[in-house]
């Protein structure tokens, strides 16, 4: 959940518009779109974006699960998501975010039903946290920002992009054994890196 004390971003508007209210969006395109040197829309300032339009919305959570799909978890002050709200951010997520991500809005009590995991930005390195907050970004400064979190021990580099399942391919060359705690950190770091409606895939050597 995005934390209302931090201090507000200046964050680039994605304007491309989608024409239509269905979930069932064109994929033309995608191939490249790794390829480009901007890429705005990581979950982190989605989050900051939708509250700086709605500040009545005391909680909300952008979660994605790759697929070229996110959903919008939000509560107001007397914790309840009206269908006013849902409109607006459906709205809202249609036409500044993520173009070609279907996205569904839910009660921020869903979050438990859907077994969302917590967040934890709190424990994310100022590494990935300024990644993952950063107005532009593209696979390679990913990479990057986990090569300076693990220094020598793991070098990852960029694989492939899957359009169709929305799946970002990393490799990582290890001089050391890789535990599953580490590689559980991985996947924590590149889901608040990646931008909504991707999810990583990565390959260790």
């Amino acid at each position: 959940m995005f934390e209302r004390g931090k201090p507000a971003l200046h964050i680039l508007y994605n304007r491309s518009r989608s024409t239509g209210k269905s979930c069932n969006r064109s994929q033309s395109g995608l191939t490249n779109f790794f390829a480009e040197v901007r890429l705005v829309g990581t979950r982190l300032l989605a989050e900051q974006l939708i509250q700086q339009r709605y500040p009545h919305l005391r909680y909300v959570r952008v979660h994605t699960d790759g697929k070229n799909t996110a959903v919008i978890y939000a509560w107001n002050e007397e914790l309840l998501l009206t269908a006013e709200d849902m409109a607006n951010l459906k709205e809202f997520a249609s036409s500044y975010l993520l173009p070609h991500v279907c996205f569904k809005v839910k009660p921020y009590d869903q979050l438990k039903t859907d077994s969302i995991p917590q967040a934890r930005i709190q424990e994310l390195p100022e590494t990935i946290w300024k990644a993952a907050v950063a107005r532009e970004s593209n696979q390679y400064r990913i990479a990057s920002a986990l090569n300076d979190l693990f220094m020598r021990s793991i070098r990852f580099t960029f694989s492939r992009y899957d359009s169709v399942t929305g799946t970002v391919h990393f490799v990582a060359r290890a001089s050391i054994p890789v535990t599953d705690e580490v590689k559980e950190r991985v996947q924590r770091y590149l889901y608040e890196m990646l931008p909504l409606g991707t999810r990583s895939e990565v390959t260790y050597y």
